[in-house]
């Protein structure tokens, strides 16, 4: 699986950018990937976004760093050589979504899968096959399984602030092998044990 994040300049593919990538292959957790982009021109920039991932204006405009083109076709050569290219995390079609627009304006050929798998729905089933009840948010009706407390049921912290497109990647691989193989994964979170072992 190819486990992915992106930290992006809003939350619309089309009108804005994508301003970093971090990714693994789950199957060889220490293939990793981590690159940062300036917006493309005319790009819009939503403070609430920079307020989340931690990058300023000056850092999103820095004309020292890769333009997203150069950004989203080293990203695509480095995934070429994984055996399975499934873009998984959380919210998934979010960051898919994010990186073909990216493809799109770099006029790339895009030839990641349209199928993705989500680890808001691996919880959810994980939870549900145990007999626990699945937060919902009362106000709105709906699950209430964001990254943080699907890392909190795996016996992990919240993921640090502000947000890193690596960081969330690695979380997302660890709740992952987790929740799919009762397994640790990275070393990062070696020291956290996976609270269902073990118990009945």
């Amino acid at each position: 699986m190819l486990v992915v994040d992106v930290e992006t300049s809003g939350l619309t593919p089309e009108k804005n950018s994508i301003l970093s990538i971090g990714a693994l292959d789950i199957s060889a957790p220490d293939k990793r990937f981590y690159g940062e982009c300036r917006i493309w021109a005319d790009a819009e920039v939503n403070d609430e976004a920079l307020e989340v991932n931690g990058f300023t204006t000056t850092d999103i405009n820095d004309p020292k760093k890769k333009t997203e083109a150069e950004l989203i076709t080293e990203f695509l050569e480095w995934s070429q050589h994984l055996s399975d290219r499934t873009i998984t995390g959380q919210n998934p079609s979010f960051d898919r979504d994010f990186l073909q627009a990216a493809a799109r304006r770099a006029e790339l050929a895009w030839d990641l899968a349209h199928r993705t798998i989500d680890t808001h729905t691996l919880a959810y089933m994980h939870m549900v096959k145990r007999g626990l009840p699945a937060p919902i948010d009362p106000q709105h009706r709906r699950s209430n399984l964001d990254l943080d407390a699907i890392l909190n049921y795996c016996g992990i912290p919240d993921e640090p602030a502000p947000h890193n497109a690596l960081t969330g990647a690695l979380c997302h691989a660890e709740v992952a092998s987790r929740l799919l193989f009762d397994k640790k994964l990275l070393p990062e979170f070696d020291s956290y044990e996976i609270p269902w072992l073990g118990r009945v």
